[in-house]
C-alpha cells in the first residue's frame, strides 16, 4: 500500500509539472501570437491607406487627403476619400496588389469600388495566392469622377509561416520536457508490473516473489519469506535509498517484534545469494539505510 500511493504520488507530481509547463507554453504562444495580430492588423490600415494615397495620385489629385481607414467587419475594410476621384482598372488592380503583397496575411482577397451616388458596385475584382483563382474583369476602362468608397475583404489566413514554426517548436520543446517528466513514471510502472505480476527483473536476475526463487544465470536459487519481503521492498525501488527503519517497520512491526540485528542478518543473507551477479549489490548507505545497486 506504501509503495502504491508512492508511485501515484510521484504520478501526480510528474503530471502537475507537465501540465504547468504546458499552459506557460501556450500562453507565452498565445500572447506572440495575439500581440504580433495586432501589429500585423495595424500595418495592414496602413498599407491600405497607400493604396488609396497612390490612387489619388494616378488620378491627379495631390493634395486632397485619403480618409481613416475603416474596419467594418472581421477581415473586412473600407477605403474612402475627401474628394472625389477617377481610375482605371488596371492600375487598381496592379497598385492593390504590389503594396498588399506586403502584408504577410494577404494572400487572398476581394475588393469592390463602389459609388457613393448610385450606392452600388462599380468595379470589383478577387485575387488569390494561387493566380489561377485571380478574377479580374473588366480591363482598360477608365471609370469616370465620382465618390467612391472601395471595399477591401481578407480571406482569414489564420497563423501565417513564421508563427507556425514558433507553435511547433514550443510544441517540440514541450514533447521533449514530457519525455524528462514521463521518462520516471515509465520506470516506476516497471515495478508497478511487477507488484502485479510477482515477477522483477534487474541485470541478469529474475525474482520470483510468488515462488520465492532467484534465477540468476539459469541457476535457482530459494528464499524464505522474511527474504523475499525484504528484496521485494528494493526490487520495488531499485537505486534508491530505503530507510532502516521503513524495512524493520514493514517487515517485523506486523509480527509484534522488532529485533535490531534480524535485519542485518538478512541483509547479509541476500547479499550472498545476488552475489553471483557483481552488476547487484545491496550496499549500506551510512545514515540512512540500504540500496540495491544495479550498474548498467
Amino acid at each position: 500500500m506504501v509503495d502504491r500511493l508512492k508511485l501515484l504520488s510521484r504520478k501526480r507530481r510528474y503530471l502537475l509539472g507537465l501540465i504547468i509547463l504546458l499552459s506557460i507554453s501556450m500562453t507565452c504562444v498565445a500572447l506572440y501570437i495575439g500581440g504580433n495580430d495586432d501589429f500585423d492588423m495595424a500595418r495592414r490600415e496602413v498599407l491600405l491607406r497607400k493604396v488609396g494615397d497612390e490612387l489619388l495620385s494616378q488620378s491627379g489629385d495631390h493634395t486632397s487627403r485619403v480618409l481613416p481607414v475603416k474596419k467594418i467587419a472581421e477581415n473586412e475594410y473600407r477605403l474612402m476619400f475627401e474628394k472625389d476621384l477617377t481610375f482605371l482598372p488596371d492600375s487598381l488592380v496592379s497598385t492593390t496588389r504590389r503594396v498588399l503583397a506586403r502584408d504577410p496575411l494577404a494572400s487572398d482577397y476581394v475588393v469592390n469600388v463602389l459609388n457613393n451616388g448610385t450606392s452600388g458596385v462599380t468595379y470589383g475584382f478577387a485575387m488569390s495566392k494561387n493566380k489561377k483563382n485571380d478574377i479580374i474583369a473588366c480591363r482598360g476602362r477608365k471609370q469616370p469622377k465620382a465618390a467612391y468608397t472601395i471595399d477591401i475583404k481578407f480571406k482569414p489566413a489564420g497563423i501565417n509561416t513564421a508563427k507556425t514554426g514558433y507553435l511547433l517548436g514550443s510544441m517540440a520543446f514541450l514533447a521533449f520536457v514530457g519525455l524528462i517528466f514521463l521518462k520516471p513514471v515509465k520506470q516506476q510502472s516497471a515495478s508497478s508490473k511487477g507488484q502485479v505480476t510477482g515477477t522483477f527483473t534487474f541485470g541478469t536476475v529474475l525474482f520470483d516473489t510468488r515462488n520465492r526463487q532467484l534465477v540468476i544465470n539459469k541457476t535457482t536459487i530459494d528464499l524464505t519469506g522474511t527474504e523475499t519481503r525484504l528484496l521485494r521492498i528494493f526490487a520495488l525501488s531499485p537505486n534508491e535509498i530505503i530507510e532502516r527503519s521503513r524495512l524493520q517497520k514493514e517487515i517485523w512491526e506486523d509480527e509484534g517484534v522488532i529485533v535490531g540485528r534480524s535485519l542485518d542478518m538478512f541483509i547479509s543473507k541476500l547479499r550472498k545469494k545476488l552475489e553471483i551477479d557483481p552488476n547487484i549489490k545491496i550496499v549500506v548507505i551510512r545514515g540512512k539505510g540500504y540500496k540495491l545497486e544495479i550498474s548498467v
